[in-house]
């Protein structure tokens, strides 16, 4: 026999699974923008040691989707508590996911451009030094 309290067991389960979710498509996004960052870093500055950064980018990519996460679990609760969390009825609601991973595609886009004009102005001066049009 099925007890009644299954279908409560199977929403909780179901609410974690999307909490969790959103936690790793946060986390997915907060690496690739500590990788970014990395990347600009080392061609940035010369004497550049990941070693001391470590912690923050670990910060980055474990800790920042915390952030977004918790609050959007607490007023999905409050809110917006009706099955499973998969519909977003009220769009201020979804915003809270939305917001920080657009910020974190924009600033990442940013690091992207500044690494792009990094590494052809790096290949430009390396050309004028070797006189060779070709390389």
């Amino acid at each position: 026999p099925v007890s009644p309290r299954c279908p409560q067991q199977a929403v909780a389960g179901c609410r974690l699974a999307q909490a969790l979710t959103q936690y790793c498509v946060g986390a997915n996004y907060g690496w690739l923008l500590a990788e970014g960052l990395f990347l600009h870093k080392l061609l940035v500055l010369a004497t550049f040691s990941g070693d001391r950064c470590l912690p923050a980018f670990l910060l980055l990519g474990w800790g920042a989707p915390v952030l977004f996460v918790v609050p959007w679990v607490v007023v999905r609760y409050l809110y917006e508590n009706e099955g499973c969390w998969e519909r977003n009825e009220k769009a201020a609601v979804w915003w809270i996911i939305r917001c920080p991973i657009l910020m974190a595609v924009a600033v990442n886009f940013v690091v992207f451009v500044r690494i792009v004009r990094i590494l052809v102005a790096k290949v430009r001066a390396h050309q004028v030094a070797r006189g060779d049009c070709r390389v």
